[in-house]
């Protein structure tokens, strides 16, 4: 933790604790202050795989341990980024018992969310190795709180990719405010639907773009008005120069109602069999079937938009994919060797919340080992 960035004590504030906590908890302490405090080792886990994700965690509980007055004993059994498997105590936490039994709830509310996060943006970077990625979390998040840990989570899982996988992992997010857990002073984007909208038509939103923001790379939607390819070309063709440097992107955002501009079901076969065919053999579920070949940002519509631009001369534009981009899908898409530039997601957000939750127990008392029976896997090895 020490090389790391150290942000603002998260909340709530050590005087608040109590007023968050659950009130057994409140009770607890009462009792413990009453008959007499104990030394205790807690044992913290979690039910499924994920990539350890506690430094927000770690960083609370040592900020409210010192305003409480104690410090509490952390032994991490990984590090930052490494895999936990299900059951695997992730890091046995030592202190006074009437300081630390307040504190169990909302530790946990900031570890578990954090891994799972973590896990998912592992597996999504590491599938599509090749491709950049940019968090786009933070408007289905429930509050700052939780942005603030989901864009950790996603870098941390960006790093272990990069790291076992060479992927080129995360390379930015959208807001300010959490930009510098991916290295960045600012936060990354261009436009809006809205902004096109305003505009009346894509080259417009195009060209107010560039006029305000004359210096910058600059990535398009091309979906608002059902016009991905020929709006696309459109604003290649007043930006040739931009084009032809790789500054100028087009992000396929289609809804789910409706096919890419010129696609159809058979149309999307017929492009899968020129690009991927491979992708199309084997048997593949609902879901994956709408991801290679349905309406949307589909595998067909990737492979579609690039044929375009590349006929048109414009080989070095780029694209940029959204929409429910999750595991799953990114995993459909390597398969489908689609040919994407960077993936705007904030699909990595887990998607089952009761996967999230971590779980603490009590596995020492004043040195003696004890805890609830089915939880002895959790004990510390005597030496």
């Amino acid at each position: 933790m020490a090389d790391q960035k150290r942000l603002p004590p998260s909340p709530p504030p050590a005087e608040d604790v109590p007023r968050w906590t659950d009130v057994y908890f409140q009770r607890t302490r009462a009792i413990v202050e009453r008959f007499g405090d104990a030394n205790v080792t807690y044992a913290v886990f979690m039910r499924r795989p994920v990539v350890f994700a506690p430094r927000l965690a770690l960083e609370w509980l040592l900020d409210t341990g010192a305003a409480r007055g104690f410090t509490p004993d952390i032994q991490q059994n990984y590090e930052e980024g490494k895999w936990v498997g299900a059951g695997e105590p992730m890091m046995w936490i030592s202190g006074p018992f009437s300081r630390l039994v307040e504190l169990e709830t909302l530790f946990l509310m900031k570890l578990g969310p954090a891994c799972v996060a973590a896990y998912n943006a592992y597996m999504m970077t590491a599938g599509l190795p090749k491709v950049a990625f940019l968090a786009m979390d933070a408007r289905h998040c429930a509050g700052t709180e939780m942005a603030e840990l989901m864009a950790y989570a996603a870098s941390v899982g960006s790093a272990r990719a990069r790291r076992k996988d060479g992927a080129v992992g995360f390379v930015g997010n959208a807001t300010d405010a959490t930009a510098h857990h991916f290295g960045k002073p600012r936060g990354l984007g261009t436009m809006p639907h809205a902004l096109i909208g305003y505009a009346g038509s894509t080259l417009r939103a195009a060209e107010m773009y560039r006029e305000t923001f004359p210096d910058e790379p600059m990535t398009v939607l091309c979906d608002y008005f059902g016009r991905e390819v020929s709006d696309s070309l459109e604003v290649c063709r007043r930006f040739p120069d931009l084009a032809a440097a790789g500054d100028l992107s087009f992000r396929l955002d289609t809804p789910g109602g409706r096919f890419v501009e010129g696609l159809d079901p058979p149309q999307s076969y017929a492009v899968l069999e020129r690009r991927a065919p491979a992708c199309l053999r084997g048997y593949r579920d609902e879901g994956e079937l709408r991801h290679l070949i349905g309406p949307g940002v589909s595998a067909a519509a990737i492979h579609w938009m690039r044929e375009r631009l590349d006929e048109a001369g414009f080989p070095k534009a780029k694209i940029v994919a959204s929409s429910g981009f999750n595991p799953e899908k990114c995993r459909v898409m390597a398969d489908a060797l689609a040919p994407i530039d960077v993936v705007g997601t904030g699909s990595y957000l887990p998607d089952k919340w009761s996967e999230t939750y971590a779980t603490a127990d009590i596995v020492e008392y004043d040195g003696v080992r004890r805890v609830k029976v089915g939880r002895e896997f959790l004990m510390r090895k005597a030496p």
